[in-house]
């Protein structure tokens, strides 16, 4: 087996081992579960005012790790402790479904 050869396979074989850590979340889902985001970030996903942050258009994987962030307490400051109620309740793919609807809306 040649070197070349060898590298595209083990290449292979780590994209198959963390394809998880990069499937992406059901926008649709995601824009049922955003009922409880509307009031500070928007229908669209833009703040109406400005002490909360417009989510319409963010990466998705920025924000499923900024829910994650919240709901273990490493956010701090801000609006971080009303987050952290909103989130509590949340599973990984909960999360993962709002970051997949927020990335996918026109910033």
């Amino acid at each position: 087996m040649s070197k070349i050869s060898m590298n595209k396979g083990i290449i292979a074989l780590l994209l198959i081992v963390s394809a998880p850590a990069f499937a992406a979340g059901d926008s649709k889902a995601g824009e049922q579960k955003a009922a409880a985001c509307v009031a500070c970030h928007g229908a669209a996903g833009k703040a109406a005012v400005p002490l909360y942050p417009n989510l319409a258009g963010q990466h998705a994987d920025y924000l499923a790790h900024a829910l994650q962030a919240y709901k273990k307490g490493e956010r701090n400051g801000g609006q971080a402790e009303v987050m952290k109620a909103f989130v509590a309740g949340l599973s990984d793919d909960d999360m993962a479904d709002l970051a997949a609807w927020y990335s996918s809306l026109q910033p």
